[in-house]
């Protein structure tokens, strides 16, 4: 169920119990744990940990903390512990100018030199980060663009600098602090953190959560740190283990690869995966390269498209949910007469409906399908994108014709349904307060914008 993904399970104080410290990770159900080197010596002892549990993974690298002996023969040395099959990854690495314990200029050395490596290996790497922002934000700003692959771990930086991170692509992990009682800062970064880009980790030894504060950390607190960011993201707990767990799979290869699924269930909402296929080629969808939404695997060919009775089967009684939502990496209009049989369904069995939609589905169709939408569906969302036609045929990859294809969608369905929200994704060249006025005063509906990194 859980992965900690940043255990120090060689530190001395587990050396009298390790066993039990394992066996109490797999009753909290913990997966698998990853275990990164602060040095060379411990790096021998992460490989005979990975030898000796099958649970566990290791990293190699060397923490600023003991780089003060650097030299370009430490870089044999980790690529060849490298080639062990259960390291996953270089680390823990990166700058720390909290403490003096080795100079700053052969932290920077070090740490460039195993980024390096990283790129080299095409390994991903697990970062520390402590009173070190400026020059640790200058140095990933100069491999952004090479394929880095990153874990910022026991993240305490700002804001700003998490924004910037995860619009690189990289993924932040927290540990035991956020559970502090004055952690109301870090709370709200874990808040605006994608939950696709969240790690879990636990940091043992150190950072243990309340109610343990004070005492040895490991793994098996893990599941209290993934109870706080349920609380703060207004998530289950079981869905913060699902994403997490995945996200370790895709940046560590730890675990396994979830199968497609028809339907998902994102907080008290359904979602019916209806088809990745489109008529448009949106810049910020990743339905092609990267089909995965909250730890679940959407992608599907259309051969695998399943028809009306198996999303039937699998809803169940709709009344269980807040709303059944039709979605998925693809225009679910493009399968409107399923789309129909479905919801036919569950309004006739109680259940409230949602079509998100680019409003295209009269082109596609070729007629007008708003009428249709009487009774069967209750809120249709729509992707506004813009207000700018040009833009949003850039944005969309399609003719320009289809922003007004998309507003006379809107403005029909009006007719039909109890509500018509208009969305855009907040890039930075799009104008919020003018694609408001579009969809507040032109057409009536709600306003929502939804963030993109």
């Amino acid at each position: 169920m859980f992965i900690d993904t940043h255990a120090h399970l060689f530190y001395p104080n587990f050396e009298e119990d390790l066993d039990q410290v394992i066996q109490n990770a797999v009753e909290a159900k913990v997966d698998y744990i990853l275990v990164p080197a602060t040095d060379l010596k411990t790096a021998e002892k992460v490989i005979e940990l990975t030898e000796k549990y099958e649970m566990i993974y290791g990293a190699v690298g060397v923490h600023p903390h003991d780089t003060k002996d650097w030299d370009s023969s430490f870089n044999q040395k980790i690529e060849k512990l490298v080639k062990h099959d259960k390291i996953v990854a270089i680390g823990e690495i990166g700058l720390d100018y909290y403490y003096d314990f080795s100079p700053k200029e052969k932290q920077i050395e070090a740490f460039k030199s195993q980024i390096d490596i990283a790129l080299k290996l095409d390994l991903p790497l697990i970062i520390h980060n402590r009173e070190s922002d400026e020059d640790m934000m200058n140095i990933i700003r100069d491999y952004c663009g090479a394929g880095l692959k990153a874990q910022f771990h026991c993240y305490n930086g700002s804001l700003d600098d998490a924004i910037e991170l995860l619009s690189m692509n990289f993924m932040i992990s927290f540990t035991g602090n956020i559970t502090f009682k004055k952690a109301d800062d870090l709370r709200r970064i874990v808040r605006h953190v994608p939950p696709d880009q969240i790690l879990l980790e636990t940091d043992s030894p150190f950072m243990t959560p309340v109610p343990f504060r004070g005492k040895r950390n490991e793994p098996a607190y893990v599941n209290y740190i993934a109870e706080q960011i349920a609380a703060v993201k207004d998530l289950r707990v079981e869905d913060v283990a699902r994403i997490t767990s995945f996200n370790a799979f895709r940046i560590f290869g730890i675990g396994s690869k979830p199968d497609t699924v028809f339907t998902y269930k994102l907080g008290d909402a359904l979602y019916i995966n209806v088809t990745n296929r489109c008529n448009a080629h949106c810049v910020f969808c990743k339905r092609k390269d990267d089909p995965y939404l909250r730890g679940y695997h959407l992608g599907m060919e259309t051969t695998d498209e399943p028809n009306a009775e198996v999303y039937i089967n699998e809803i169940g009684d709709p009344t269980m949910y807040k709303e059944i939502v039709f979605c998925g990496y693809g225009e679910p209009t493009i399968r409107w007469d399923v789309v129909k049989t479905v919801a036919k369904y569950i309004k006739e069995n109680g259940g409230k409906t949602r079509l998100n939609t680019n409003g295209h589905g009269n082109a596609i169709n070729k007629r007008d399908i708003t009428p249709e939408l009487n009774s069967l569906i209750d809120v249709v969302s729509i992707s506004l994108n813009t207000f700018n036609p040009k833009q949003y045929s850039k944005l969309m990859g399609l003719n320009v014709s289809y922003f007004n294809e998309m507003i006379k969608f809107a403005k029909s369905a009006k007719q039909f349904v109890e509500k018509v929200v208009m969305s855009i994704v907040s890039v930075d060249e799009v104008d919020i307060e003018r694609s408001r006025k579009i969809a507040e005063e032109n057409i009536g509906a709600e306003f929502r914008v939804r963030e993109y990194f």
